[in-house]
């Protein structure tokens, strides 16, 4: 296992790749069509704390205890429709410093995962979203949070014709047109308030801004999400897919915590950042382990729910019922039980007189359309 894992030309991702689109396939089987694809960007704290010789180990900023940490950043690009969450791609990412970079040939495969750890970490997330389209996955929004969010990515991935949806940090030195306007996010919600609009029950304020990227405009859908249930609090949404709801936009963000829940799981029970491994290759090839391990653990979750999975019998028992007018439903219950009456004689006399009670009981309208089913 060592030597498999020591071995610089073995193509992890491409693995965890291929074995993610095919993951995917099965799962589309008994997934609605109606459903909405997305693919999640995040990136979690690959902690290599207690190492001193790991190779390309840098010092690693953590937004959550907001401080620097020994190791790596593990970018990782999933699936999910909304149900299941698969692990698609990953890149294990370093410092920028030079001193870090081995100086290999950037034509080998070693060489150009080196060269990818040490690149913009927004750049490399849009690498993983190509390398996801050229595969050929079909999903068309890109889920992720505020460290991701700018307008330049979402002009990239609107390049792409893929709908980004993210959260939007609350920097004032971003600015967005509106209605003839320029400013920031804040100041756009202290307007909004000042308007004295009224706020729905599941959101603040909606509104459609436009910026520039490389003088191309783009227009975008912002969303202010009440945080905790106070209007001083607020989260912003963000997407190029104008004609998404605010509920809607809120609920496809909301599957950004699959990604979460996917770091928890790595980090608590498949051994995500506890290696002894020192090689920069078989760290690569650990973290795709982790995610096959993942991928095992998601498709026997989804089968085990889903009855649908279990054969075509499951899958047509599960299939979603037609809808039926009342007038056919309640025609087809009295021919069920006129049915049962002629097999049992003795009430069908009772039963008669049942019948007559309850047509007597309808309205006229409703009678006329029971004669003629």
């Amino acid at each position: 296992m060592r030597n498999c894992l020591n071995n610089a030309h073995t193509n992890w991702q491409r693995l965890v790749q291929l074995i993610g689109v095919q993951l995917i396939e099965y799962v589309q089987h008994f997934t609605d069509d109606r459903r909405r694809q997305a693919l999640i960007i995040d990136d979690s704290l690959f902690k290599r704390e207690f190492s001193q010789k790991t190779e390309l180990l840098a010092k690693v900023f953590d937004h959550d205890h907001q401080r620097f940490f020994k190791g790596f950043r593990a970018l990782t690009l999933g699936w999910s429709d909304g149900n299941t969450f698969l692990p698609l791609h990953f890149a294990l990412m370093s410092s920028k410093n030079s001193q870090n970079q081995l100086g290999l040939f950037k034509r080998s495969l070693a060489g150009q995962r080196r060269s990818q750890a040490v690149r913009k970490m927004n750049d490399v997330a849009l690498e993983l979203v190509d390398d996801a389209i050229t595969s050929g996955i079909k999903a068309k929004y890109v889920l992720f949070d505020s460290w991701f969010a700018s307008p330049r990515m979402f002009a990239e991935l609107a390049k792409r014709h893929r709908d980004g949806i993210g959260m939007l940090k609350k920097n004032k030195k971003v600015y967005f047109r509106y209605r003839g306007r320029e400013m920031d996010v804040k100041s756009l919600y202290q307007l909004l308030r000042r308007s004295k609009w009224s706020t729905k029950s599941d959101y603040l304020y909606s509104s459609v801004v436009k910026f520039e990227v490389d003088g191309n405009e783009v227009t975008m859908k912002l969303v202010f999400v009440s945080k905790r249930g106070k209007t001083d609090q607020y989260l912003v949404l963000a997407t190029t897919k104008l004609s998404l709801k605010p509920a809607e936009i809120i609920q496809m963000y909301g599957r950004h915590w699959q990604i979460e829940c996917y770091f928890k799981v790595a980090k608590q029970y498949l051994q995500f950042d506890q290696t002894q491994i020192q090689s920069y290759d078989s760290l690569c090839g650990h973290l795709a382990m982790v995610m096959l391990s993942y991928d095992i653990l998601a498709l026997t979750q989804r089968e085990n729910v889903d009855d649908r999975t279990l054969g075509d019998l499951f899958y047509d028992y599960g299939r979603p019922l037609p809808d039926i007018k009342i007038a056919q439903a309640l025609s087809w219950l009295l021919k069920m039980i006129t049915g049962l009456g002629e097999k049992f004689t003795q009430i069908n006399d009772i039963l008669d007189s049942i019948f007559v009670e309850f047509k007597q009981a309808l309205p006229s309208s409703l009678v006329r359309l029971l004669d003629n089913a």
